[in-house]
């Protein structure tokens, strides 16, 4: 049960089910979360927790669809309710994760996908451990990042300079994470987050019981472990 939330004695006990995964992506602003997460997701029966934010909605966006925009004292009401799994302040907007949603969908045993920032993400990782399943998106090159961030015109100069300058920072960071998935390649990143899903779900089951379709989901999630990962690679990203 996630920290924090408490049994109701009314409800029914507990059934056989096993617990759903909660996977956390995360990544600069601009690397491709959202796109990524679309095409690793399609057909998939999972819980895609929808974060509140008190930044304005941008041109094609819905409520409760991308995010659900509330206003800065809505939030903080939230907040002091201690109704969010994590909170966090990103370019003088609010993000936040309510929590509810998500221990409802983890007991009934589906998946669960929260999309967030790397400050919101470092904080589920403390409040939950290993429970919460940390896949970092990695930009191909700073310069890659910057192409992407121009070409959505959505934000001004000055707030595309702080969102690069906040990306070095993150991406020196990313071996803090179990997974770090570079999106170069929209397919291939899909993938990746296909078997580190897999061989999540693979790795509750003994070893005895694992099916080749298991082994070769561990060895492809392997190759995305941060482990794998040195200073050296981290700098050649944002020196790129």
């Amino acid at each position: 049960m996630l920290l924090g939330m408490m049994s109701d004695p009314t409800s029914p006990p507990p059934s056989n089910v096993p617990r759903g995964l909660l996977i956390v992506i995360t990544g600069a602003s601009g690397v491709g979360k959202g796109t990524l997460r679309e095409k690793w997701l399609a057909g998939q029966d999972v819980f895609y927790s929808t974060s509140w934010t008190t930044r304005e909605p941008r041109e094609g966006e819905m409520n409760g669809r991308e995010y659900v925009f509330v206003t800065p004292q809505e939030f903080l009401d939230k907040a002091r309710q201690d109704g969010f799994l994590e909170h966090a302040q990103f370019v003088g907007n609010h993000y936040g994760t309510p929590i509810e949603p998500i221990e409802e969908a983890l007991a009934r045993g589906q998946d669960v996908v929260l999309e967030i920032e790397v400050e919101g993400a470092m904080q589920v990782q403390e409040r939950l451990g290993d429970e919460a399943i940390l896949v970092f998106i990695m930009p191909p090159s700073l310069t890659e990042l910057r192409r992407r961030l121009t070409g959505r015109a959505t934000e001004t100069p000055e707030r595309i300079e702080k969102r690069l300058t906040r990306a070095v920072g993150e991406i020196r960071e990313a071996h803090k994470f179990r997974y770090v998935v570079v999106n170069d390649d929209l397919e291939r990143a899909a993938q990746e987050m296909l078997a580190v899903q897999h061989a999540e779900r693979a790795a509750r089951k003994a070893p005895e019981q694992w099916s080749p379709e298991d082994h070769a989901a561990s060895q492809a999630a392997q190759r995305v472990h941060s482990r794998n990962l040195s200073s050296a690679d981290l700098e050649q990203v944002v020196n790129s």
